[in-house]
């Protein structure tokens, strides 16, 4: 009681202080960029960028580059008229002081009565001024009417004086060059891949701007990217599509590929006010489109910040393309009788759309800028794509046809996935010692599921060996009754009839995932696996690779969390014995094999494939698959997920014309992997 007291004695009138100058962002960064950690670092460089982009997108510059040193220096460059550092009459400062010691200070609060900066990513004046303070040090260097200005801060201090020299050349431009401070940010080490992401979306957003991007490796090298969409958004679609302008006429040969319509641009202008008692305000809406059976993408931009949680462009879109699909679709008569009504998902899953809209007056959620939330924004974009639908229904039958088939494909696949889904929880309910009651599955007696492995195993005959190799403290074994469905070829009603896949699902305990992209469809829990590694073990010969392959398929259709977990793994078993007359080796494939046998030299040995796994003695079992000190495991990895489901597509998928271009392509490179069997 005295303590508390005491402390309340001491909260009186002379407890309250502010934060004055550079404290204000160097002690509560969260503020301005969102948080202390690498995503407020990394937000710090997106503020010295916009600037660059703004003064671009007012005519003046076509390039800003970007370099990054291994010791995270940033600079950033562009070309524009140079940001003004000397004497303001009107203010009684110099603007280097107005610009970088002082937040809401800079020359874009005016844009409401247009001018070069009506479409300013930068509103706030806080940016520039709030990436200094939280800078370890920071140099401007300013190129501008004959003039070259130089500046440097430290700590969020000047560091020095204004200087000034002549410039006889026609640079113009501002190069801004910092360190962010660990005193204030606890990460700064900043990704290549996040500058890749910002000045790619960058280029896509500002159309013939090129972003150069130069990073320092710790090894010392650079890497150098170039950024460039010369029609913006329309080549970004282009793109995801993967399309040309020169191949855009869909036809039979498009639709095999997954495009149903070509690419389209809109643009438009709208006015109007947030209230009543506001003031009009102008709102530029830009947006590409395209359906396409085989990808889908919706990016929103606004002043060319990704608005990565939406907001009102996202509204617009959602009321607009469900009213446009779901009005075709009832006056061309192609719901089922009592069929219930389209959602925007089952749009979603075939729409590739980017809109990229610009307002002198925006309202984002925060300095973060990943939302907008103005009212009018959202009833300008509803009108907008409203109007432009209507029309492009009208005119392109053929197209509407095409849109209305794959999105009624959408949305009976997804209504058969939520069935699917209930019958499959049914099927899974049951006790936690179900796995008992499975045929011929050999489980292992530890409980805890830090240690556990499931051996995935090729047919009866591996089952015996592999029983006997195992440490049945830890492994359990699980064999595969034949060749499993192909799931990507399969309805879900028939991949829950297959007691293999049903059994397995059960055994690993975690649920399934079931519909494009959608989780909530998904009785999964990742918590809930009761294995630390899931092995898939198979022969080493074409069978073998099938089967090994048919049940990646399995985990890649419905449970492709545990390989983004990193849970499923393949044991490699040996293709060759060579046997000498101290030991045996083992070589896992040709260029091992020959290595082994170089070095062997004339030595003599005998060489012999491998048996099945069926074959191989418990002591060989053990050394070669399943002994973790001596076992080799492969992890399976989702290091590129688009190409993955692109090869899967065409491998194993219904695009048969694709499978036949790709192996009339690449047959050539798998011939001698052919002949070795």
């Amino acid at each position: 009681m005295a303590d508390t007291k005491k402390r309340l004695e001491e909260y009186g009138d002379q407890s309250i202080s502010s934060l004055k100058g550079a404290e204000r962002v160097r002690k509560r960064p969260g503020v301005i960029f969102g948080s202390d950690g690498l995503d407020g670092c990394a937000h710090s460089f997106f503020e010295i960028l916009s600037n660059s982009i703004d003064e671009a997108r007012a005519g003046y510059g076509d390039r800003i580059k970007v370099s990054v040193t291994r010791d995270h220096i940033i600079t950033v460059e562009d070309y524009g008229r140079g940001v003004p550092l000397d004497w303001n009459e009107k203010e009684g400062r110099y603007n280097w002081e107005l610009i970088f010691c002082e937040l809401y200070a800079g020359g874009k609060y005016d844009n409401a009565n247009g001018g070069a900066y009506q479409y300013s990513l930068g509103l706030n004046g806080l940016g520039a001024c709030a990436t200094q303070y939280a800078s370890e040090f920071m140099d401007v260097e300013v190129f501008s009417k004959g003039t070259r200005y130089t500046v440097h801060f430290k700590k969020g201090e000047i560091d020095g004086e204004l200087q000034k020299e002549p410039y006889p050349h026609r640079r113009t431009g501002t190069v801004i060059t910092w360190r962010p401070d660990l005193d204030v940010f606890t990460q700064i080490d900043i990704p290549e891949s996040y500058f890749v992401d910002v000045m790619r979306r960058q280029a896509v957003v500002n159309g013939g701007l090129t972003l150069s991007l130069r990073f320092q490796q710790p090894d010392g090298s650079w890497t150098e990217n170039e950024f460039l969409y010369k029609e913006g958004i329309l080549d970004y679609v282009r793109e995801i599509a993967r399309i040309t302008p020169e191949n855009e006429v869909i036809g039979e040969e498009e639709g095999k590929v997954g495009v149903l319509t070509v690419p389209v641009f809109w643009e438009g202008e709208k006015r109007g006010r947030d209230r009543e008692d506001k003031t009009d305000y102008d709102v530029k809406i830009e947006t590409a489109f395209c359906f396409s059976a085989a990808t889908q993408r919706l990016e929103y931009y606004h002043n060319s910040s990704w608005l990565e949680h939406g907001g009102s462009p996202e509204k617009a879109v959602k009321s607009s393309f469900v009213k446009a699909v779901d009005g075709y679709l009832k006056s061309a008569g192609k719901y089922n009788k009592n069929e219930s009504k389209i959602s925007f998902q089952d749009v979603e899953d075939c729409l590739i759309l980017v809109t990229n809209c610009f307002s002198n007056v925006a309202s984002f959620s925060d300095q973060t800028k990943k939302e907008v939330t103005n009212k009018f924004i959202a009833e300008a974009m509803t009108e907008f794509f409203n109007e432009k639908l209507e029309v492009y229904f009208l005119e392109n039958p053929r197209d509407a046809e095409r849109i209305a088939q794959q999105v009624l494909i959408n949305k009976r696949s997804r209504e058969s996935a939520e069935s699917a889904r209930v019958n499959i929880k049914k099927k899974l309910s049951g006790s936690v010692d179900v796995t008992n009651r499975i045929e011929k599955f050999a489980n292992c007696r530890s409980k805890d599921k830090e240690k556990r492995e499931l051996y995935i195993v090729e047919g009866d005959s591996a089952l015996g060996s592999c029983k006997l190799a195992r440490d049945a403290e830890f492994q359990a074994i699980m064999p595969v009754r034949g060749k499993t469905l192909n799931c990507l070829k399969c309805g879900y009603d028939r991949i829950f009839k297959s007691d293999i896949i049903v059994d397995l699902l059960r055994i690993l305990g975690c649920g399934v995932e079931i519909g494009k992209g959608r989780k909530d469809l998904a009785e999964f829990n990742p918590d809930n696996l009761k294995w630390s590694k899931v092995i898939i073990c198979t022969d080493a010969d074409e069978d073998g690779y099938q089967i090994r392959t048919l049940i990646l398929t399995m985990f890649y259709r419905l449970l492709p969390t545990l390989i983004r977990l990193g849970k499923v793994y393949i044991a490699e078993s040996p293709l060759y014995e060579i046997t000498t007359k101290e030991k045996t080796l083992f070589a896992y494939d040709e260029k091992e094999k020959n290595a082994l046998l170089e070095k062997i030299g004339d030595k003599k040995y005998t060489l012999q494939r491998s048996k099945g796994l069926g074959e191989n003695e418990p002591d060989m079992m053990r050394l070669t698959t399943m002994a973790p000190e001596t076992r080799r495991l492969v992890r399976i990895v989702p290091e590129d997920e688009e190409a993955t489901r692109e090869m899967f597509e065409i491998l194993l998928g219904d695009d048969l014309e694709g499978r036949k271009r790709y192996i009339s392509e690449n047959g050539h490179l798998y011939v001698d992997l052919a002949d070795a069997y």
